[in-house]
């Protein structure tokens, strides 16, 4: 097996929710083949950042320069993975890949990013459009919208800052931490409100999904009417895939 590095902490209850997924899909996978306990799984290294200080070192959006700080944290989080042994990384968050073209220079370790594995499972709805929730960096970048348009998916209009705003704002107070008991009720309304029937909804930020504790392991699934892409899920199977390929 491959050993992962995860670039955590960003927030802390979805890379604890990285690990768990990692190794319970692990576990179901030998088990399938027939192994004995203990069950493998494979052997991973956690690099966790702050969240009190990324956050305050985001740039604004179209000023490389002012994204300067914030890229060397998590690049130098990548490259104490890489000097650890793994074979290769993921970032168990989606705001940071909006910067992962720059996060990434001097990393020789290979990056599993997450607007792939996202598009192959957004694709496999059959949704023709898809509206993207996430943090306010994820939500003013295009890089979702670029990367699903390859496949013919057309990211819903941007929202109105003042929409994005809320959400991450939902993010901060109901989902820091795992999801309160208004979380999901908050989050549902706001999708009632913004998504149109048949459109693939992405949780584009790695708590969002717990708002649905019986659909973590899903890549889609479907709940109180709409149609749910798990970047989270998704990315975990681009993982599990890359690290027990024999």
């Amino acid at each position: 097996m491959k050993k992962i590095g995860i670039l955590g902490g960003v927030g802390w209850a979805s890379t604890v929710d990285y690990y768990r997924a990692i190794a319970e899909g692990a576990s179901r996978h030998f088990a399938e083949r027939g192994h004995s306990s203990p069950l493998p799984i494979p052997p991973m290294t956690i690099e966790s950042v702050t969240q009190a200080k990324t956050r305050a070192l985001r740039g604004t959006a179209g000023d490389e320069a002012s994204w300067a700080g914030f890229d060397a944290v998590f690049r130098q989080a990548l490259l104490t993975l890489e000097n650890a042994g793994c074979d290769f990384g993921i970032i168990a968050s989606n705001t940071p890949h909006a910067r992962l073209h720059a996060i990434r220079q001097g990393v020789t370790m290979p990056i599993l990013n997450i607007f792939d594995a996202t598009a192959e499972a957004t694709a496999s709805t059959g949704a023709s459009t898809a509206l993207v929730l996430g943090t306010t960096v994820t939500m003013q970048a295009t890089n979702y919208a670029d990367r699903l348009a390859t496949d013919g998916i057309a990211a819903s209009d941007r929202l109105p800052e003042a929409e994005i705003a809320e959400m991450q704002a939902m993010i901060d107070s109901d989902f820091y931490g795992g999801a309160s008991d208004n979380a999901r009720k908050r989050l549902l309304a706001f999708c009632d409100k913004h998504a149109s029937p048949g459109t693939a909804i992405l949780l584009a930020c790695t708590e969002l999904p717990l708002a649905f504790p019986d659909h973590l392991d899903d890549p889609v699934f479907e709940a109180n009417g709409h149609l749910f892409v798990n970047p989270s899920a998704a990315h975990v199977s681009a993982a599990l895939k890359e690290a027990l390929q024999e």
